[in-house]
């Protein structure tokens, strides 16, 4: 299960891998803590508010885009469909003869 918080940590670590900039430089320009930045682009710390809008002024990329980004992310996810039973077509094209016959 994707956690938002994970989410966003990754959208923000492409952005600045994107941007050519080191996690130095944006904590810097976002006046964050170099660790706690760290946390969050690792999903470990959840980013208030207040911390993702300075976050996403250091990486000049409207907080808008950020969360359309997360949440392109939670509906790719969202749409896979894995199915809890096998399809009608592979049990009948499935060949038992190979399984039973001795080698």
């Amino acid at each position: 299960m994707a956690l938002v918080r994970q989410e966003i940590g990754d959208v923000l670590r492409d952005l600045r891998q994107q941007k050519g900039r080191t996690l130095r430089q944006v904590a810097s320009r976002a006046a964050v803590a170099l660790g706690y930045l760290s946390e969050i682009e690792r999903g470990q710390k959840e980013a208030s508010s207040e911390i993702l809008a300075s976050v996403a002024y250091a990486l000049d990329v409207p907080i808008s885009q950020i969360m359309r980004m997360v949440a392109e992310r939670f509906e790719a996810v969202e749409t896979v469909v894995i199915p809890d039973t096998v399809p009608d077509e592979f049990v009948t094209n499935y060949d038992t003869k190979s399984l039973t016959s001795s080698h």
